[in-house]
């Protein structure tokens, strides 16, 4: 005898899962009648289409921040086009992450996907269940914290890009929020020339370096004059990829001077950006 699937409990299934309809019903069908099951049966189909789509790009999704305090998180819940990304429930699903997060005051991506929510699910289980639900690839892209005396950030209006700042004291929050909204256009490296990565910095001095060495007007220079020429190069590689010393956009000051004049005891001590690459 077939057992029957009332309405009431179809919606009370999705209410629990934030699954569709069908596969609501179709999962209590299964489970008969049992909720728990049913749960699972869900959850064990958002690992059905991970696995089905693990080769697909989650290029798509939302960046979410949140500032508690001293302390600033920022996540990116990933999916695999912009219909689901622009979903209500999806976003609600990215703050729920970030709730997680902060509750648990998780270190690093690895750190939360291991944390439990209040119903014992872990958030790698929430993101495969929401695989589930959506039928794309959905994954937690990207996660870090800062902690710092003062934080400020941006996410852009898409929710494709955004910055968490941190700063050695209080500072102006409209200069704060500018410096973030830079940082979150601009993409610079880091924060300063030293703490600019070693490996990129090595990488760019050899391709100035062997520029130098390929312009005939180079061909008699010294290797220390050639050395100098690339030096004068990377100066120029460090206006344009490190916080501190980018140019305001729009202005001739730097990011430095900007905040210099605010305070001249203020500077960044923390910075975390990440952007949705298509």
């Amino acid at each position: 005898m077939a057992i029957e699937i009332k309405a009431a409990d179809v919606m009370k299934l999705r209410k629990m899962t934030g699954a569709g309809m069908m596969d609501c019903k179709k999962a209590l069908i299964d489970a008969e009648g049992d909720f728990a099951r049913a749960q699972d049966i869900i959850r064990e189909k958002g690992k059905l289409v991970v696995a089905k789509r693990a080769d697909r790009s989650a290029s798509e999704g939302v960046v979410v921040t949140k500032i508690v305090g001293t302390k600033g998180y920022i996540l990116c819940l990933a999916c695999e086009t912009d219909f689901v990304a622009q979903n209500g429930e999806f976003t609600a699903s990215a703050n729920e992450i970030l709730e997680i997060a902060v509750a648990a005051d998780a270190a690093d991506r690895d750190a939360l996907l291991a944390v439990k929510n209040a119903e014992g699910h872990t958030v790698e289980e929430i993101v495969t269940e929401k695989s589930g639900q959506t039928g794309e690839k959905v994954e937690l892209a990207y996660y870090a914290r800062v902690e710092a005396p003062y934080i400020n950030g941006y996410v852009h209006v898409n929710k494709k890009l955004g910055t968490l700042l941190g700063f050695n004291k209080e500072v102006d929050a409209e200069v704060a929020k500018k410096i973030a909204m830079q940082a979150t256009a601009m993409a610079p490296l880091s924060i300063d020339i030293d703490d600019c990565p070693a490996e990129v910095v090595a990488h760019e001095k050899a391709i100035a370096l062997e520029q130098m060495k390929q312009d005939p007007k180079n061909a008699n220079k010294p290797e220390a004059i050639l050395e100098k020429i690339a030096e004068g190069k990377m100066r120029k590689f460090f206006e344009e990829n490190t916080l501190l010393n980018q140019a305001v956009v729009g202005e001739k000051e730097t990011i430095r001077e900007m905040l210099a004049a605010s305070d001249k005891e203020a500077t960044v001590v923390a910075y975390k950006r990440f952007a949705l690459e298509a």
